[in-house]
């Protein structure tokens, strides 16, 4: 059962802030979004996305596809924390506190 633990368990949060002046920066910008949608990332909240991973090996591969499609102008982060730090975080929407949105236990068929 080590391999569910929250220790070993992965989360990769993206970041970005890309400009949307021209028509080309929205075009990069909406093929940006999908494309981390396309590799199972979520909207955590506007220009934040979050994506569960089994494991560190797993959420290395997922970094690497994302830095393969990185737009060519903007600012973009990538953050990976174990399912632990993930938990402790705490959510409000104006002064109410919210249960964070977490997907269940995934399952393993092999």
């Amino acid at each position: 059962m080590d391999r569910f633990s929250e220790y070993r368990i992965m989360w990769i949060l993206v970041f970005f802030d890309l400009p949307t002046e021209t028509k080309r920066d929205k075009k990069a910008y909406a093929e940006f979004r999908k494309r981390l949608q396309r590799d199972g990332f979520t909207m955590f909240q506007f220009s934040i996305y979050v994506r569960h991973c089994a494991s560190s090996e797993n959420a290395a591969v997922h970094i690497r596809r994302v830095k393969s499609f990185l737009p060519g102008s903007g600012q973009v982060g990538i953050l990976c924390i174990t399912d632990k730090q993930f938990g402790q975080i705490e959510l409000y929407s104006g002064r109410k506190p919210q249960a964070p949105d977490t997907p269940g236990q995934q399952l393993e068929l092999f």
